[in-house]
């Protein structure tokens, strides 16, 4: 046995191999969740203008893709949510594995899509098990892991997702971005139907793994007192969990927003800085209908090496984001949670402003070096909510509160991303409501102002 003190020892001492298959299978799941979400991402540019009229322009088809992104925020406020109080009803395990079958059967119908409204849709309800995912896997990991080891193992389990971005990024280069797949506006199809595949993981769920001890003493302890009772969503709002509710509601919202507003129109901005060197000097002066057509006038050549390019961008701001989740437990841990928070607000609005406005009218080179440090900043405090929600609330409401904070978030960012699509049909141009959106994450340094500081403290009984 080590006689290191505790605090000497690495975090990882004394984990034992139970602890990280729940670990592993956690991960799993919100990888797999990550790349449903990110499936239509990496599509949307050929999948939309498939369900929509031929001639539809190109700032309507922008509106769409604001909308199925709307809906999914909705669908995963209600599954985060809903699956919240569900496993803290019925437990961390059966609610994982419904989550899994959810997501995974819908993104496979979205293969089958004929009009916008069935992706719109299919979207939201692909994210009632996306949002439910997050809520009980992180609920699990906190529970099932000892304190020193707490924080680490939960920015690894969101830091997770990268792979997940990563794999929707491989499927759009190497399938939606390959002509061996079929025409340009077909591909989209077989990018979805991949999406059962996590559906298998479930089996192993079942067989490995059993409902964390402290799940079970709360369980017995509601059905003892009925004072305790588990999974009830009004309890987030009496007197000692309101603080903490609303706090957590908060900088999730920020950071879900300006997820889908800035980190996705990082992507959208390179996007559109390729298309204008292919349209020309005149690319600027095009209304949205006679650059819509032109574009769909450009060859498959033409439109598969632009699908490249967005991938190329999107792997080097995911890229930057795989860094700034896997560092946010060591920051937090050292700064504290707030401090972390409040680390990457600031540094989200800087690069946003970077890289939507001052860095675009220059080489080209400048601003695709930027790409990782804006993605290390615009996504890094998303494992701050894996990491700090679940020392928020007590076991009996930590999967509740969990998904209320992070999926309530989705909730509120949705009339936000709505408000975007409307910009985009008003002329304001990708930049620039980059920029306007990224002003949230000053709304997320202000919230910290109110924010508890959890660093070092035992999980609430």
């Amino acid at each position: 046995m080590s006689t290191l003190p505790a605090s000497d020892r690495p975090w990882y001492a004394g984990v034992t191999g139970y602890q990280w298959l729940v670990l592993l299978i956690a991960c799993l799941g919100w990888i797999f969740d990550a790349f449903e979400g990110q499936v239509f991402v990496v599509s949307m540019h050929e999948c939309m203008p498939a369900l929509l009229p031929a001639g539809t322009t190109h700032d309507r088809v922008d509106f769409y893709n604001n909308l199925a992104m709307a809906a999914f925020l909705v669908g995963g406020a209600v599954g985060g949510i809903g699956f919240g109080i569900l496993s803290d009803r019925i437990g961390r395990v059966r609610s994982m594995m419904l989550t899994i079958l959810v997501y995974s059967g819908f993104t496979c119908l979205s293969a089958f899509s004929q009009n916008w409204w069935h992706m719109v849709l299919l979207r939201g309800l692909v994210a009632i098990g996306v949002g439910g995912e997050w809520a009980v896997a992180s609920a699990m990991v906190a529970e099932v892991f000892p304190a020193r080891a707490r924080s680490v193992s939960l920015g690894i389990f969101h830091a997770s997702s990268i792979l997940g971005v990563w794999a929707a990024v491989a499927v759009g280069v190497w399938i939606v971005g390959n002509p061996y797949f079929g025409p340009a506006d077909y591909r989209w199809r077989w990018a979805f139907g991949i999406g059962l595949l996590p559906a298998l993981l479930t089996f192993w769920i079942y067989a490995s793994l059993h409902e964390p001890e402290r799940w079970v003493q709360a369980r017995a302890l509601a059905a003892r007192d009925r004072s305790q009772p588990t999974g009830r969503l009004l309890d987030l709002f009496a007197p000692e969990l309101l603080r903490p509710t609303l706090v957590g509601l908060a900088l999730a919202t920020v950071g879900l927003a300006t997820f889908w507003g800035v980190y996705v129109r990082g992507q959208s901005l390179i996007r559109e800085l390729a298309e204008n060197a292919q349209l020309g000097p005149l690319a600027a002066q095009l209304g949205p209908e006679a650059r819509g057509q032109a574009l769909h006038a450009l060859s498959d050549q033409v439109k598969t090496g632009l699908k490249h390019t967005e991938m190329a961008a999107l792997l080097l701001i995911s890229g930057g984001g795989a860094f700034g989740l896997i560092g946010f437990a060591p920051i937090s841990n050292r700064v504290g949670r707030r401090g972390a928070f409040l680390f990457y607000c600031l540094g989200g609005v800087v690069s946003a402003v970077l890289v939507f406005k001052v860095l675009p009218p220059g080489p080209p080179w400048l601003l695709w070096s930027a790409l990782p440090t804006f993605g290390f900043f615009t996504t890094g405090m998303h494992a701050g909510y894996a990491v700090y929600f679940p020392e928020l609330f007590p076991t009996r409401l930590r999967g509740t509160g969990g998904g209320f904070c992070f999926n309530g978030g989705r909730l509120l960012a949705a009339p936000i991303l709505v408000l975007n699509a409307l910009m985009r049909g008003w002329g304001v141009s990708v930049s620039d409501s980059g920029t306007i959106l990224g002003m949230l994450f000053l709304l997320g340094a202000v919230v910290l102002l109110f924010a508890p500081e959890t660093r070092g403290r035992e999980l609430p009984a």
